[in-house]
């Protein structure tokens, strides 16, 4: 909008507003009257973007949805959409005026409104994909959204074309590329061909010109042919016992362009230049019609469509046909009833009713097959979506969209299976996931979903998700969200575990220190953790040592200054001291390797100064190093490997974690892979929880780039799902 805002001070206050709505008029008890004197105050004196007065569009709009089929309900949510904009609180004041139902339709409305102007089909197809989309989940929130911004944009290009000005490129071609064809996926032929007419008439002015001269240059003769042939044929199928009604059919000059340059015809080529259209009233009677139109004139079969029997996707129905007179002069007769004539005018539009729904407002659609019309219209328009993709559009190739039993849009990924659509609704939901129904069928829970299906999941009342479901190869899973989720649940179920070993230990470890008294808290928080919690996880996962806590409560001795604790050298050797570390700047001094992360060449490490026990020679991102080093910086010494001599090779202990389905012999296969290797297992932990197990191998190297050969072999072990170094 391009224009002020009135402020809590103008003279039209909102208070005053809902009053007049709703007391000062009570004779309005039509909504479409009370709607209007509620936002002509407002925008009167306004204008949109593109210079139309706000009222007068909003006028037009709801002529438009009238003769669309549109019910009085969504014919007034046309001025509370463009009041909108101007009101402080709009939802509490179209709320408390008119209902919840008119006051989400109108900011759901402008919603969408405003993501067209940030993503113009002129943009990109980046953009174009995103304004698609946006518009395709507006329908799961309230169908009566696209409705209004179709007659909206069809209202833009009329206000063009009567003020004679040139309008953007960009609203041509979004009316080309993106409502004309929605519009025709709903089956509102009135609304697609104007709207295909008039950008046309913007993009391409003189193609239009053109076309539109040849319809002129022998129009008179022409309409005088088709009336004597449209009277002849009505005279003669009632004659026939037909109860039918015979008019001449709107030329659409965007129709017979595409037709000229589909088929590269000639204008005199085109069919449509002369056509009628014959209703009847029952099915029966159209194929009576078509029967008696053959015999009288020479058919074109290759021209000949039935769309009674075979409805095109979005439900329209007709008999097309393209016969040649005595003169050779070739017509197009369309043969339908007329409630299909009704819908191919008007389409889903004319199978909409809205009721007043007392004090929650209105727009409820009250007729009986209020679902079923629902889940038809999502249905086509999500039909229109495949039609891009498969067109070349490569817009929508990694998403889906399917329908949950209420009726609301769900976006997936490409190949989501009922598993992905369950944890998309809901967390809760896909871990109680244990069934799917598909379109009322039930399938596996591993079965790729596709467009416009209808999901419906079965689920137990508590529980939690399946192991397989983690297993890429049994393809449960497609979102790496819900595959989180799925993680999630499990790790959460042992934690508890896991903390209660490490609690274990370190109550074992505070008795044999004699600190029963000490608080946990305390402990934890001396360690630098957050909670005594998180100090059990890490030392249930064997991530923290406990050698640290005994460091706690040993007095500490007198400290050397640094120079003293780094030069005072054993005796001078030339050999490599033990662990094959050298200490950087130090000809020699005593090293070990640290339990807690079991270094090996050639891994980046870092040395600590112990007190008494030399250096402690860590993997750079060891954690309990971390620790060490934001606590005393100044003990850290840089180390590097040292080279072993020829006759000697050095082995380091490292620890192997592994995660498999446990099953039998699955130890001794993964022993198997190790000893095939040479490599040398000095000890193995085991633990197996609900079919899961999980193993440490401790084994001794030369080497980290070894191990990680070694470890490639065990992940191909048959049920093993991970398998790292610690």
């Amino acid at each position: 909008m391009k224009s002020q805002s009135p402020s809590a001070n103008d003279a039209v206050s909102i208070p005053g507003l809902v009053a007049a709505a709703e007391h000062a008029l009570p004779q309005q008890a039509d909504a479409l009257v009370r709607a209007r004197g509620f936002a002509e105050p407002l925008i009167a004196l306004e204008t949109l973007d593109t210079g139309e007065n706000t009222l007068a569009h909003a006028d037009a709009v709801a002529a438009i949805l009238r003769q669309m089929g549109g019910s009085e309900a969504m014919q007034a949510a046309s001025y509370l959409v463009h009041a909108c904009p101007y009101l402080a609180r709009p939802q509490e004041s179209i709320a408390r005026g008119f209902g919840e139902s008119y006051a989400e339709l109108a900011l759901a409305t402008n919603q969408l409104m405003a993501v067209q102007r940030q993503a113009r089909i002129g943009e990109g197809p980046q953009a174009q994909a995103e304004n698609i989309r946006k518009m395709l989940l507006a329908f799961s929130r309230d169908l009566r959204v696209v409705m209004l911004r179709l007659a909206s944009r069809l209202q833009t290009l009329r206000w063009y074309a009567a003020s004679r000005t040139l309008p953007l490129a960009s609203v041509s071609r979004e009316a080309l590329d993106v409502f004309a064809p929605l519009a025709n996926r709903l089956g509102i032929w009135q609304v697609k061909w104007e709207m295909e007419d008039l950008a046309l008439r913007f993009l391409e002015p003189d193609t239009y010109k053109q076309v539109a001269r040849l319809l002129d240059e022998r129009r008179v003769e022409r309409e005088a042919y088709v009336e004597q042939l449209r009277a002849r044929l009505e005279r003669e199928l009632q004659a026939q016992g037909l109860h039918a009604q015979v008019a001449g059919r709107p030329k659409h000059i965007y129709s017979i362009v595409k037709k000229m340059r589909g088929k590269s015809l000639g204008f005199d080529q085109v069919f449509d230049v002369r056509a009628l259209r014959v209703i009847v009233r029952e099915v029966r009677e159209c194929y009576a019609a078509l029967s008696w139109v053959h015999q009288q004139f020479e058919a074109i079969a290759s021209e000949f469509d039935d769309y009674i029997a075979r409805p095109k996707p979005n439900g329209y129905q007709s008999l097309h046909t393209v016969v040649r007179d005595a003169a050779g002069r070739a017509i197009e007769i369309q043969i339908r009833t007329q409630a299909m004539h009704d819908h191919a005018e008007h389409g889903v539009a004319a199978h909409w009713a809205y009721k007043e729904a007392g004090a929650k407002g209105y727009g409820g659609v009250s007729a009986s097959g209020e679902y079923d019309t629902k889940i038809a219209v999502l249905r086509q328009l999500l039909a229109w979506e495949r039609d891009l993709a498969s067109a070349g559009a490569g817009l929508f190739e990694d998403r889906i969209y399917v329908l949950t039993p209420q009726a609301s849009v769900v976006e997936l990924t490409q190949g989501a299976t009922p598993v992905d659509f369950a944890y998309t609704v809901h967390t809760s939901l896909g871990h109680r996931c244990r069934g799917a129904r598909v379109d009322g069928a039930m399938v596996p829970l591993n079965t790729p979903l596709k467009n416009g299906q209808t999901v419906e999941i079965i689920a137990a009342k508590e529980g939690g998700p399946s192991r397989d479901w983690l297993n890429p190869e049994l393809g449960f899973l497609a979102g790496q969200r819900a595959r989180a989720k799925a993680r999630a649940w499990f790790n959460e179920q042992f934690k508890d575990e896991t903390v209660a070993r490490g609690r274990e230990a370190v109550e074992k470890l505070l008795q044999r220190e004699g600190r029963t008294a000490m608080r946990l808290e305390d402990l934890a928080a001396q360690l630098g953790f957050k909670s005594a919690e998180d100090l059990f996880a890490v030392v249930g996962k064997d991530e923290f040592s406990l050698r640290t806590i005994e460091t706690l409560f040993r007095p500490a001795a007198a400290p050397l200054p640094q120079e003293e604790f780094l030069l005072k050298k054993p005796r001078a050797t030339a050999a490599t001291p033990k662990g094959g570390v050298l200490v950087v700047g130090v000809d020699s001094l005593m090293t070990q390797l640290a339990k807690c992360c079991k270094p090996a060449p050639p891994d980046a490490i870092g040395g600590f100064v112990t007190r008494g026990k030399g250096v402690s020679i860590h993997r750079s991102d060891c954690s309990n190093l971390r620790e060490f080093v934001a606590r005393n910086p100044e003990r850290v010494i840089e180390v590097e490997w040292g080279r072993p001599s020829a006759d000697s090779q050095a082995l380091y202990p490292v620890d192997v974690a592994v995660e498999a389905a446990d099953r039998q012999g699955l130890l001794r296969d993964i022993s198997e892979v190790f000893a095939k290797e040479k490599m040398n297992v000095v000890g193995v932990q085991t633990q197996s929880v609900r079919g899961m197990a999980w193993m440490t191998f401790t084994v001794e190297i030369s080497d980290s780039h070894r191990l990680n050969t070694v470890l490639s072999q065990v992940r191909e072990v048959a049920g093993v799902r991970a398998a790292r170094r610690r």
